[in-house]
């Protein structure tokens, strides 16, 4: 028997609690109230309580839920501070941890996909998962020839959990509302269920990572273990000791945050480059800061220590978790190169052209071309300069234009669609941003996109001038598209009305 809820009654039922229990704690407020405390600590008790049943919950289902859950913590970057202050901490874990399954299930998981005789496959093996995520739980282990691994064992009955959440959080998408005020989650959950399935399929997730490894191997800035077994739900590969980027987005030194930035930034648009695949599950969760030399010891926190004091600049970025990616064998679409170039340039007219051929327009809308510029502007703003700081304020101005129905950038966003073949790209270059935020990062974007996106540098031209000298201020709408195909895709990805939650997915 599976230890996974999967009775559809059942998690529908600890689904429905959420809004009910929100409701029963704003009861709960009131009375305080008349009580004689104060709103303003009364509504941050309210939502703190609020924000550890939303942890306890999702991280007990597990399944597309906890999957929901670990997307709401990036996205906490786009809400204001007064709500977001009290989720941050909840949502937060579930990028790194969640409840365990006991270790009878995972025996019975290893013993039936690798033989009764697993453990001759190990010398050692933790019965204490290292981190649990929302279809599989890591174990740290010995492989046979010495190495550490860590070994990755789905869930039993993820698959029928995963489908059955997303179905039943969209039936409650708008009883989730006032979980995350101010954001639309069901265009969210939609987006999770059309992909997110391709987790359940670790063989897909070996290969995927197998490439990446092989093409990041001895890079100076990136490290992907290897894989080193995969059995249906098993996925054995290197263990990588590292402080996870939530630790640095909590408590990390600026220098510290600025690297991880650039390096998550290099990750996000060399990889579709030199792999032909893009890693589609950006939350901090899946990455770890690690130094170049000496190597983090093999109990983790010698190692970590060490990765302090070696300093912010030669840490590397460590990256996990190949279960969902998106396939670019050209490397990132061409149009996204083109229009940056021709937006950096001002060309307005042809920008817009260039948006309406791959439908990011459609033939039955008339746009002004400068309203279009006009509208990317200030979420292009991070090209538009040598280097940017990421911030959540920015982040949340963001949001707060384009959600706000009386304001022109609304208006206009309603009328821009997404291509399906962007989708990916949308979600994860905007989740990135939102990671960015998160750890305040000052990053020389421009300088990625110059050395990755193809058609971002003129192709009679062996060079470009350098970040800031060939514009000037007043090209500005085409200067900070270092996001331009992202701010297109992300408003298109609308298909209607644009949200904070699309300006973070």
């Amino acid at each position: 028997m599976s230890d996974l809820p999967r009775k559809a009654v059942t998690r529908t039922a600890k689904l429905a609690a959420l809004p009910l229990g929100f409701a029963g704690r704003a009861t709960w407020g009131l009375g305080k109230r008349i009580g004689g405390k104060s709103a303003e600590l009364v509504a941050r008790e309210v939502q703190q309580r609020t924000a550890d049943q939303l942890f306890k919950v999702l991280g007990e289902l597990k399944g597309g839920a906890m999957k929901l859950g670990q997307a709401l913590s990036v996205f906490e970057s786009a809400l204001p501070e007064e709500i977001a202050g009290p989720y941050r901490a909840a949502l937060t874990k579930l990028q790194e941890a969640a409840p365990p399954l006991p270790s009878a299930t995972v025996h019975a998981v290893l013993a039936e996909r690798l033989g009764e005789d697993w453990r001759d496959l190990f010398t050692e093996f933790d019965d204490k998962p290292s981190a649990a995520a929302s279809i599989g739980q890591v174990h740290r282990a010995v492989w046979h020839d010495g190495r550490d691994v860590a070994v990755k064992v789905q869930y039993p009955g993820a698959g029928e959990a995963l489908l059955s959440d997303l179905t039943q959080l969209s039936r409650f998408a708008r009883l989730l509302g006032p979980l995350i005020p101010g954001m639309d989650i069901k265009p969210l959950i939609t987006e999770l269920r059309d992909r997110v399935s391709e987790e359940l399929d670790y063989e897909q997730e070996a290969r995927s990572q197998r490439e990446h490894a092989e093409e990041f191997a001895d890079d100076p800035d990136v490290v992907v273990p290897g894989v080193v077994h995969q059995a249906d739900q098993v996925l054995v590969t290197e263990w990588i000791d590292g402080v996870p980027l939530a630790d640095v987005i909590a408590d990390g030194t600026p220098e510290q945050r600025d690297r991880a930035g650039q390096l998550l930034a290099r990750f996000l648009f060399s990889g579709p480059a030199r792999t032909g695949l893009l890693h589609a599950d950006p939350h901090p969760g899946n990455f770890r800061l690690l130094p170049a030399d000496p190597p983090f010891a093999a109990d983790g926190e010698a190692g970590q220590g060490d990765g302090v004091s070696a300093g912010a600049a030669q840490w590397r970025l460590g990256v996990l978790d190949f279960g969902t990616v998106d396939r670019l064998p050209g490397g990132l679409p061409q149009p996204i190169g083109d229009s940056l170039r021709l937006t950096l340039q001002g060309d307005a007219e042809s920008v817009y052209e260039l948006l309406r051929e791959e439908g990011f327009v459609k033939d039955s809308i008339d746009l002004a071309p400068d309203a279009v510029l006009d509208y990317l502007l200030p979420i292009i703003e991070p090209a538009h300069v040598e280097e940017f700081t990421f911030s959540r304020t920015w982040m949340r101005n963001q949001a707060a234009r384009i959600a706000d129905p009386r304001s022109p950038a609304h208006q206009l966003g309603k009328q821009l669609n997404l291509p399906p073949s962007y989708l990916l790209i949308h979600r994860v270059t905007l989740s990135t941003i939102g990671v960015l935020c998160q750890l305040g990062a000052t990053v020389r974007l421009r300088e990625e996109l110059e050395s990755w996106v193809p058609g971002f540098l003129p192709a009679d031209e062996g060079e470009q001038a350098p970040p800031g000298e060939e514009t000037t201020a007043e090209d500005g709408p085409a200067v900070r598209e270092g996001a331009v195909h992202e701010a297109a895709a992300e408003e298109e990805a609308l298909g209607g009305a644009a949200t904070p939650e699309d300006i973070v997915t």
